[in-house]
């Protein structure tokens, strides 16, 4: 059985970002799933260094003006969306002036990482699955690239699990080695909230103090791992295997690599269906 709908969260997609192994997956793996018949779509940060006039952002009215509340704060969630014509692929954008207005990705100008970016991280993936709602869309495979998407596993598994739009859906996390070394305050669980976390995903979110127990996190609430890096952690990989998650290795070949992420999906998605 083949998924035929997937949905991509993702850190960094190239042309809006300088180029790095997460941004070039970011604009060349949908691009190549879509080629092999399924349907997309494709959701990034509105980091403050993208150029919106350059690229032809704009904002899209019908799916903003939804409050998110993080920490007792209400933050304003913007969509914004842009076309890559040579790829004809739609890119969303996830935008807040708080979390994103002037500001870069991991760390600011000087290299210093933001405090704030467990916070970023929550919103996005909120951002991104209210966004998926309002479309009435419904994917068959979600594919979470890096920590930025962390959250969104859990939140789909035990917050989300009751949307049509997310009932079905199979997980998989990229990692690619890219973390930020800043740790995470203590709290999180209150930071993350939401309806339908338990006890056992506050315990979790509790007990994460860096960006490795993040993406652990994310894995143990995943249906299947991708090392999409040769800088990729070997310590996931096995964290997942104990979990009896399935993991696709890492292939220097970036064609072959590709088909094997496409093959990927539909053993992932297919596990429990034959």
């Amino acid at each position: 059985m083949k998924a035929k709908k997937v949905l991509f969260i993702t850190q960094e997609i190239t042309p809006y970002v300088p180029k790095s192994p997460l941004s070039v997956a970011g604009r060349e793996l949908p691009q190549y799933i879509q080629e092999q018949g399924r349907e997309i779509r494709t959701f990034m940060p509105k980091w403050g260094n993208i150029n919106e006039r350059r690229n032809q952002l704009h904002e899209v009215i019908r799916l903003s003006g939804m409050n998110l509340i993080i920490d007792d704060t209400d933050h304003p969630l913007i969509i914004k969306v842009a076309s890559i014509q040579a790829a004809r692929m739609q890119v969303y954008f996830i935008d807040n002036d708080d979390y994103f207005l002037h500001r870069q990705m991991v760390a600011d100008e000087n290299g210093n990482e933001y405090d704030d970016n467990d916070e970023r991280a929550i919103f996005y993936a909120r951002g991104v699955l209210e966004t998926v709602k309002k479309l009435r869309w419904c994917p068959d495979i979600i594919h979470c690239h890096s920590w930025m998407s962390a959250f969104a596993a859990m939140y789909i598994k035990k917050a989300y699990n009751d949307e049509p739009s997310f009932r079905d859906s199979k997980i998989i996390y990229s990692t690619y080695g890219n973390d930020f070394q800043h740790p995470i305050a203590a709290g999180l669980g209150a930071r993350a909230m939401l309806k339908g976390l338990e006890q056992k995903e506050l315990d979790t979110l509790n007990g994460v103090k860096s960006c490795l127990d993040l993406e652990k996190m994310a894995i143990a609430y995943s249906d299947g791992l991708v090392m999409n890096s040769e800088n990729s952690n070997p310590e996931l990989a096995e964290y997942a295997r104990n979990l009896s998650i399935p993991v696709l290795d890492y292939q220097s070949d970036e064609a072959a690599f590709k088909e094997a992420c496409n093959n990927f999906y539909d053993e992932v998605w297919g596990s429990d269906k034959e």
